[in-house]
């Protein structure tokens, strides 16, 4: 005799079901915790007054924008102002030395806080590690301005300890900073001095939030140092690694304006002159604000193209990502 099976519940009652569930877990979950959730408005507020509302007026790179008629009001000239950019001699230039610059950056920042990090959670004196944790990090919070003025100093043909260790072995005087040759390579020295030690910081967490377990297991194997770092320190860190190299690779095209400017001279621009000190002397100094919301527009898509494609990539090669 075949037992009849009961009836399941339609697809009506269990989606209303859900429906009601979720609602009820929300509220559940909002009269327990609603201090979490009123330490989030602040940041909500900030990112939609300072970040989201200020995209409308994005709308300038499609028009002939002047003060008098405001936004809104300004004659509408579609993608002219993108016809104008692309038309410009001078933009491949920019894109150039802007991807050559911020490539450059990634390279060379990416390997040197790995290689710190590994090298500091091998040392056992915990005086000497603080130490140089200190002193890799302080200079993280020199502010940039200061940054250049002490590497003009460094670099001066005149006064700066750089010359006067040239001439010493016979090399004469040279000036770095007017030659274009060097000026990427002075701009990701002072970057990686800079921020070496902050980035460290984030693998030094990661490495220590290991299991203990495989430091054991790879003891018990007879594993030695080297082999400790390839097999368990590296692996242990890479999805934080992935991670950064996915956000720095994301702002190729983002990279700060302050320290090219001041690094900037009429010798040097022609690998100086890169995006952000173009966009600052379109849209501030020559007041065409039209063209400069272009370039930046264009150059906030070329970012996002460039965040999803990486990411795309590194979860497919190493399986961790952004998202």
């Amino acid at each position: 005799m075949v037992t009849p099976v009961a009836a399941g519940p339609t697809r009506e009652k269990v989606r209303s079901r859900s429906t009601t569930r979720g609602w009820a877990g929300a509220k559940k979950s909002f009269r327990r915790h609603w201090q979490l959730y009123l330490l989030m408005v602040p940041p909500l507020v900030y990112f939609g007054v300072f970040k989201y509302i200020p995209m409308v007026n994005s709308v300038i790179a499609f028009k002939n924008y002047n003060v008098v008629d405001g936004v809104w009001g300004s004659e509408w000239v579609g993608f002219d102002q993108f016809d104008r950019l692309f038309a410009n001699p001078q933009f491949w230039t920019l894109v150039q030395n802007t991807f050559l610059l911020s490539g450059y950056v990634v390279l060379a920042s990416f390997p040197f806080p790995i290689i710190l990090a590994l090298a500091l959670n091998e040392v056992r004196n915990r005086f000497f590690k603080r130490t140089v944790q200190m002193v890799t990090y302080a200079p993280y919070f020199i502010s940039t301005v200061v940054v250049i003025s002490m590497t003009l100093l460094f670099l001066s043909p005149r006064l700066g300890l750089m010359s006067d260790m040239t001439s010493f072995f016979g090399m004469g005087t040279v000036d770095y900073l007017s030659d274009p040759d060097y000026f990427r390579h002075i701009y990701v020295a002072t970057d990686v001095w800079q921020t070496v030690g902050y980035s460290a910081v984030i693998y030094m967490a990661a490495l220590s939030a290991i299991d203990p377990a495989l430091y054991e297991a790879a003891r018990v194997d007879g594993a030695n140092r080297m082999q400790k770092i390839i097999h368990v320190d590296i692996p242990g860190i890479m999805p934080t690694a992935v991670i950064i190299l996915v956000l720095g690779v994301g702002n190729v095209m983002a990279i700060g304006f302050e320290k090219a400017f001041l690094l900037q001279n009429s010798l040097n621009l022609s690998t100086s002159e890169i995006i952000p000190t173009y966009t600052y002397k379109v849209g501030l100094l020559n007041a065409d604000f039209s063209q400069a919301a272009a370039i930046g527009l264009l150059n906030s898509a070329v970012n996002l193209v460039l965040l999803l494609a990486v990411n795309f990539g590194a979860k497919r090669i190493t399986g961790n990502g952004l998202w």
